[in-house]
């Protein structure tokens, strides 16, 4: 198969820019603290760890491991899929501890590069186990059955979804709100400076959202995702088994970042009964838009977009919110508190720019 037909290549690219950030965030400090970047590898073992570490050391380092393979394997390059796969994770597991070295709140650490290479060669030889199993040609007779030629861009983004719901935010499914915080890092970065004069600043302080406004926000926080689906998947039928999927993928995701956040115990705190309302009729809207062209289900994905980030972004980070915020940035957190903040970010602002290419794209075929 050609390399331009698969999406394991760019979601491992993905993956690895993500373990990166993950890896050396928060990014401050950095200093040479006098021993040489490789010093961990003949180090004594870890004498405390914990359940947790091991477990994300190992499974953190799986799906790069898989979409490694998988891209090697889709692109013609079976022979040495798996070595390559592996020798990729590997190597990018010394290369993030062996820069830990330069960050004094990051502590390298050979069973955690041990860990890594164990979840790569892992993940490698679970895509490995499927292509003889005959299970990637299955999923290219699916794909090839459900999605158009050029759906690669947007099963990413789709792949993605669940994992920037993580995050917590302000309301349910309301990704993308980094209008406050942009502005508070761009008057820290020009203060003292002249440039803060020129500053557009706003004249107003921003307003609590109001329930209808919050309500029509979570509508189209889930109807987002099911009209980028339909803008990639070729018949009707197949479209309503879709909105199920993402209606339960994403209720999972966000009831899986509460527990997260305030515990187990909370994880349905959010399912408020204006929520399960937004959710239902969006889950109705989504149906009656199911029979909608392709280029239509861009454009209409397009517009939700833009009012669900006009509408967020016009809204401030409550107290309440930030000490959410608080929690993810203490302990074990602090491995993912970065990387899920990304994930929650910027989504949406990458689904715009998908959707604008989708449209461009049919508009210059036509």
């Amino acid at each position: 198969m050609s390399p331009h037909k698969t999406s394991a290549w760019p979601l491992a690219l993905v993956y690895a820019g993500l373990i990166v950030y993950a890896s050396l965030f928060p990014f401050e400090g950095w200093r040479d603290q006098g021993v040489m970047p490789w010093f961990f590898l003949t180090a004594p073992l870890p004498r405390y760890w914990t359940a947790f570490d091991v477990v994300a050391n190992l499974v953190g380092y799986m799906p790069l491991g898989f979409f490694l393979v998988l891209s090697a394997l889709r692109t013609g390059r079976a022979r040495y899929a798996l070595r390559l796969g592996v020798l990729a994770a590997s190597a990018l597991s010394l290369l993030m501890e062996s820069l830990q070295v330069y960050l004094p709140n990051r502590v390298p650490s050979n069973l955690d590069l041990m860990l890594n290479m164990a979840g790569g060669a892992l993940g490698g030889f679970g895509a490995w186990s499927l292509e003889k199993l005959g299970a990637l040609q299955r999923w290219s007779r699916f794909r090839a059955e459900w999605f158009v030629d050029d759906a690669r861009g947007g099963l990413v983004l789709l792949a993605l979804w669940p994992s920037a719901l993580l995050f917590p935010t302000a309301i349910p499914l309301g990704l993308g709100q980094v209008a406050e915080r942009l502005e508070a890092r761009i008057v820290d970065l020009l203060r003292d400076t002249p440039f803060l004069e020129w500053l557009p600043l706003r004249e107003t302080e921003l307003q609590p959202m109001l329930p209808s406004v919050a309500w029509l926000c979570v509508l189209l926080g889930l109807l987002i995702p099911c009209l980028l689906g339909f803008s990639i998947i070729r018949r009707a039928g197949k479209r309503a088994w879709f909105l199920v999927w993402v209606c339960f993928f994403g209720v999972l995701a966000t009831a899986l970042s509460a527990a997260l956040s305030v515990g187990p115990e909370y994880a349905w705190v959010w399912l408020s009964a204006p929520v399960k309302a937004a959710l239902a009729s969006a889950m109705v809207l989504a149906t009656a838009l199911i029979g909608v062209p392709r280029r239509a289900s861009a454009a209409l994905a397009l517009l939700a977009l833009g009012v669900n980030l006009s509408l967020i972004n016009q809204t401030p980070v409550s107290p309440y919110f930030e000490q959410t915020l608080f929690l993810w940035e203490q302990g074990r957190f602090i491995r993912f508190h970065g990387l899920a903040q990304w994930l929650g970010w910027l989504w949406p602002f990458a689904t715009l720019v998908y959707v604008l290419s989708l449209l461009w794209r049919q508009e210059s075929k036509n």
